[in-house]
């Protein structure tokens, strides 16, 4: 018998002074049976960090050749294209040629070994973002993980935060490759 999803769902209120948007979102998050809370934390931050119209978590673990969270534009094109993790250089250059804007953000602590293997295979790519996020915060948002969260995602300064009635969690990211 296969194993179901788990579901979770989360109010997670965006503030993201940077960008001027400012959103309450109400998620569904289907959490494939092998994918563990740090991943799917990681897929909400994505997901608060470029929250606009249109975004959505995609079938992601359970469908390869979609990613964890995109933006279709009402013409059905990919907008936005997020990973998660650490794909594959073949992976990444086709999701260059399907969507507008990629990113890529791996959060593990073997990220540095991955990138300095593939980095020089991505370099021409204009709409490639590579973000990585440390474990030590990775890990500090799966332990945020609950069925029903309440989260808050503050961006003012290029600084973020999530937060939970008990828990701020400070997020740093390091610019692996920023879109030109």
């Amino acid at each position: 018998m296969a194993l179901r999803a788990i579901i979770y769902k989360a109010e997670l209120q965006i503030a993201d002074m940077d960008r001027h948007y400012y959103a309450d979102h109400a998620l569904t998050i289907a959490r494939h049976p092998s994918e563990t809370d740090e991943r799917m934390m990681a897929r909400v931050l994505a997901y608060a960090l470029y929250a606009r119209d249109g975004i959505a978590f995609t079938k992601g673990l359970f469908e390869v050749d979609e990613p964890e969270v995109w933006v279709k534009s009402l013409a059905g094109e990919i907008d936005l294209w997020i990973d998660l993790g650490q794909p594959d250089d073949a992976r990444i250059r086709r999701a260059c040629g399907r969507a507008g804007q990629v990113v890529v953000l791996c959060y593990s602590s073997s990220c540095d070994v991955w990138w300095k293997q593939i980095a020089s295979k991505l370099t021409r790519f204009t709409n490639l973002t590579v973000l990585q996020l440390s474990a030590e915060t990775s890990q500090a948002l799966a332990a945020l993980a609950e069925r029903g969260m309440r989260l808050q995602c503050m961006v003012q300064d290029g600084e973020i935060w999530i937060n939970t009635d008990k828990e701020s969690v400070p997020v740093k990211l390091i610019s692996l490759q920023a879109a030109r």
